[in-house]
C-alpha cells in the first residue's frame, strides 16, 4: 500500500492524488461494480458547513459516471435538498408515512440524472418517529432495492437518535467539515461516536469551504492524526471543496454548482471525489447486501430500542 502524497499534482483541484491511499485505506478493488447499491451517509458534527450541498453536487457527479444515484434527504422534517436542487416535489417521505403513498411514488426525477426522496419540511412528526412508523419506514426503503447503483444519505447534523441510526446502517460515511476549530472539534466527536459502533473499517472525510489546498490538506491529517492515535478507526481523506464564490452563487439560484459551473473548481473537486468513489468497492462493501442490508441494520437497530 502507498503511502500519502507530499503535495497535490497532476492539475488536480483540491481531489485526493490519483492512485496513492493513506495509511488505514481501502482502496477499490478491480473486481466489476457489484449489482447490490452502495449506501453512502453524508453527514457532519454540527449544522452549516456544506452537508447537502456535497451530497447534491456528489450524487450528479456520480450521475456524470453513468451511475444511477437516489439522494435520501434524511433530514427528517428539515429537509432543505430539494431547495438546492430547485425542485417542489409533489410527494415526500411524510406522504409515505402518513397518507399511504408508496415510496416509488416519492421518488422524483431531479437535474442531471439523480433521483430524489424528500424528507419533507416542517413535519414535527418526522423528526420523532415512533416505532411504527420507523418500521413503515424501514418497509419502504426495502422497494427500492435494486434500482440504484449509489443511494447518498443526507443525514441530520449531530448525534441525534435518527442521524446515528443512519449512520450506523449505512455501509460507508461521509464526514463533512470545514477548517473551523468548532467544526472539527464536533467532526471528531461524530467519528468518536462511530468507533465505538465498530461497524465501518473507515471512515472517509471532505473538507469544504478550504482556502487553500494546503489549508485542505493540514486539516484532513489533523483529524486523521488525532483519530489515529486515540480511536480505532481510520479516517480517510476523500478531498475537498474550495472556498469559492460559484458555490455561493448557485445555492442562492438553486441551481447545483456541478450543473451550473461544470469546469468550476468546486465542480472538478467533486468530480475528483466521484471517481475516486466510482473507481471500484472496497472488501468491506463487498460483504454487504446493498440497500436491503442498510434496511435490516436499521431494523435491528431501532427494534433494541
Amino acid at each position: 500500500m502507498r503511502g500519502r502524497s507530499s503535495g497535490f499534482k497532476g492539475g488536480r483541484i483540491f481531489g485526493r492524488v490519483p492512485g496513492s491511499f493513506p495509511e488505514g485505506a481501502v482502496p477499490p478493488a478491480e473486481e466489476p461494480r457489484a449489482a447490490a447499491a452502495r449506501v453512502i451517509a453524508v453527514t457532519s458534527g454540527k449544522g452549516g458547513v456544506g452537508k447537502s450541498n456535497l451530497a447534491v453536487n456528489l450524487g450528479l457527479a456520480l450521475a456524470a459516471l453513468e451511475q444511477r444515484v437516489i439522494i435520501l434527504d434524511a433530514d427528517l422534517g428539515l429537509a432543505n435538498v430539494e431547495v438546492l436542487l430547485g425542485l417542489t416535489p409533489p410527494c415526500t417521505l411524510y406522504d409515505c408515512l402518513y397518507r399511504g403513498r408508496d415510496i416509488r411514488e416519492v421518488l422524483v426525477p431531479a437535474p442531471g440524472g439523480v433521483q430524489l426522496i424528500s424528507g419533507g419540511s416542517g413535519f414535527l412528526e418526522l423528526a420523532n418517529l415512533d416505532r411504527a412508523h420507523w418500521q413503515r419506514l424501514l418497509s419502504s426503503m426495502a422497494l427500492l432495492d435494486g434500482l440504484a447503483d449509489f443511494v447518498l444519505v443526507d443525514t441530520g447534523a449531530g448525534l441525534s437518535r435518527n442521524v446515528l441510526g443512519f449512520l450506523a446502517a449505512a455501509g460507508e460515511v461521509i464526514v463533512v467539515v470545514t477548517p473551523e476549530p468548532t467544526s472539527l472539534t464536533d467532526g471528531y466527536s461524530l467519528i468518536k461516536v462511530l468507533a465505538r459502533f465498530n461497524l465501518h473499517r473507515q471512515v472517509l472525510l471532505a473538507v469544504n469551504r478550504a482556502g487553500s489546498e494546503q489549508e485542505a490538506l493540514d486539516t484532513a491529517r489533523r483529524l486523521e492524526m488525532v483519530a489515529g492515535r486515540f480511536l480505532n478507526l481510520p479516517v480517510v481523506y476523500l478531498g475537498a471543496i474550495p472556498e469559492d464564490r460559484v458555490v455561493h452563487r448557485a445555492v442562492r439560484e438553486q441551481r447545483p454548482f456541478y450543473l451550473a459551473e461544470p469546469r468550476s473548481r468546486p465542480a472538478r473537486s467533486v468530480a475528483a471525489m466521484a471517481r475516486f468513489l466510482a473507481g471500484g468497492m472496497s472488501r468491506e462493501d463487498q460483504s454487504r447486501p446493498g440497500l436491503r442490508g442498510f434496511v435490516q441494520r436499521l431494523a435491528r437497530l431501532f427494534n433494541r430500542q
